[in-house]
């Protein structure tokens, strides 16, 4: 009897040593795991889209500086994604394909309605108003005889993307504002996708005037692409909310936050994720784009 007690007490003392060290091996597995995860995770490449702002091309090669700066400072691989269209740049941010996207005051409210958990960051400072904010601009071919908002009534006229904060949504609340119906009362409308298609459809002579931001013209100006003599702005809008990187809900506050300093400590004269050269960035929160909202839903319920 007494030897089947020792039996059973040694199989007993076994069986838990197994288990204890298969408990243990099972805990360091898992250890090695997810450091090895950690690891991989910390040299994963973070993707940002990109709005369509100028011709992708140019873009990419614009970008290079602000992407070895993020690279640095992140120490993690940067990488910008140039969405093909406004609305791919947010379907990119809401669903997960990528860390974070810079978007335009209206795709970034259109983000937020689709995850209310993204979270805008910070925001470029504009260099010709030492502000985060810019403004929007109808351009005109003087030729034509267009020299007011009123003249622009039966003439071709290009909008960049209903998406567009300056290309369309804040022109588009001028227009209405002044009584002027472009779809009733021009003689074309036309949705160009980018803001330098629509500069292009104007010089090529296929409108006769564009919705457009006020830097982006002032910088082909100065590249000679533009004269200003021909070229001319008829119209300038208030300061509209300067454009958000905007993070995904799945980036992790950790990195959100280191985000945010790199680039709210970022030197001026880097450039900003349109490829123009900027004056730093300034953080930004939600309630900056309520003016924004106010238009969107004047434009929606008219």
């Amino acid at each position: 009897m007494k030897r089947r007690n020792f039996v059973s007490y040694s199989l007993l003392f076994l069986t838990g040593c197994t288990t204890s060290k298969l408990a243990e091996t099972q805990r360091s597995k898992s250890s090695v795991q997810e450091t090895a995860g950690q690891a991989e995770n910390e040299l994963a490449t973070i993707n940002m889209a990109l709005i369509p702002w100028q011709v992708s091309v140019e873009q990419e090669e614009k970008l290079k500086p602000l992407t070895d700066y993020l690279t640095q400072k992140l120490n993690r691989p940067f990488k910008f994604q140039i969405a093909p269209n406004y609305k791919t740049a947010v379907d990119l941010l809401v669903e997960g394909k990528v860390e974070l996207a810079y978007l335009g005051a209206s795709t970034y409210i259109e983000a937020r309605l689709r995850d209310p958990n993204v979270e805008a960051l910070a925001a470029p400072i504009n260099k010709h108003t030492g502000r985060p904010w810019y403004t929007a601009v109808i351009i005109a071919n003087s030729a034509q005889g267009i020299k007011t908002i009123a003249d622009v009534k039966g003439k071709r006229f290009a909008f960049v993307n209903k998406l567009s904060t300056s290309g369309y949504l804040v022109p588009m609340a001028h227009f209405l504002d002044k009584g002027i119906d472009p779809e009733r009362e021009f003689a074309e409308v036309i949705f160009a996708g980018s803001h330098d298609k629509a500069k292009a459809m104007l010089l090529e002579g296929k409108v006769d005037a564009i919705a457009e931001d006020k830097q982006s013209y002032t910088e082909q100006q100065k590249e000679g692409r533009l004269d200003p003599e021909k070229y001319k702005i008829i119209w300038e809008s208030a300061p509209i909310p300067s454009l958000p990187i905007v993070a995904s809900s799945k980036l992790s506050p950790e990195l959100k936050n280191t985000l945010k300093k790199a680039l709210i400590d970022a030197p001026d004269g880097l450039v900003d994720p349109t490829g123009a050269v900027g004056a730093g960035y300034t953080s930004v929160q939600d309630s900056d784009y309520d003016i924004i909202r106010k238009l969107q839903k004047r434009i929606n319920t008219r």
